[in-house]
């Protein structure tokens, strides 16, 4: 049994939180019992009553005849009560509304998880209006403005080997080329993401420097079509400018609890 800080895991808490980012991840694609039971290496029977138990409390859903199931409505609600009593993310959110102002881009503000970024506020482009939010969702660490960003802030030998996953063909993956563009970051001062997590998009990312280690970061969006070297010194002016505001108003620790994630 796993330990963590020298407290033994409870090994059905560990499952439930298993099965939620399970259900979580799969988004719009419902599970059926046998598949969750198959992934989480569970038998089925012992599924089912987990499955039954969160249905009852709002953490999981299940359709009219009871075979499909996917997330809750109560980890909406945990979700946004994260976001809300967040002090840094309540801190950063008028800023992102000053630089939407001033770009007409879309904006975002994300948080390093493992080696992911989840997004955890959004301002959308003036011109182009997604369909889906990305607020609470993650992309990989590697591939994005806000990821590159963060993983500039530490050091190379915190890097994982890769292969990394390729969500476009201008993603990296490998661990040197990685390294060798985190170094133009540094260098740089922001990074900047040409096409590597969605096609058709650049992104300038800008870590914020009030916590350490650093865990946020704040990007620029903008189509490929719409960038101009204008535009772009334009968003880098603004961004830097943002940057400097958000870390010179955010809250301190205080006697505010200073949460790890």
């Amino acid at each position: 049994m796993s330990e963590t800080g020298g407290v033994r895991e409870v090994k059905s808490a560990a499952r439930t939180v298993e099965l939620l980012e399970v259900l979580a991840e799969r988004g719009d694609r419902p599970a059926r019992l046998q598949e969750l039971a198959d992934q989480l290496g569970v038998p089925r029977s012992s599924m089912y009553a987990l499955l039954q138990t969160l249905i009852s409390r709002g953490w999981v859903r299940t359709d009219v005849t009871g075979s499909l199931y996917g997330i809750g409505i109560h980890a909406l609600l945990t979700g946004t009560s994260y976001l809300d009593s967040d002090p840094r993310v309540r801190a950063v959110r008028p800023y992102l509304d000053e630089a939407s102002q001033a770009l007409g881009e879309t904006l975002h503000l994300g948080r390093l998880d493992g080696r992911h970024v989840a997004y955890l506020a959004t301002r959308e482009s003036h011109e182009y209006l997604r369909t889906i939010s990305r607020v609470g969702r993650r992309l990989p660490a590697h591939v994005g403005a806000l990821g590159k960003a963060l993983l500039a802030e530490r050091g190379d030998e915190e890097l994982p080997e890769g292969p990394y996953e390729a969500l476009t063909p201008h993603s990296h993956t490998g661990r040197e080329s990685l390294a060798a563009d985190l170094a133009g970051v540094r260098a740089r001062g922001y990074s900047i993401d040409r096409e590597e997590g969605v096609a058709g998009i650049v992104g300038f990312g800008f870590a914020l420097r009030y916590d350490s280690p650093v865990r946020d970061a704040i990007s620029c969006s903008v189509p490929v079509a719409r960038l101009t070297p204008e535009h772009e010194g334009q968003i880098v002016a603004v961004m830097r400018e943002i940057r400097g505001k958000i870390e010179a108003t955010a809250p301190g620790a205080g006697g505010a609890p200073h949460w790890r994630q």
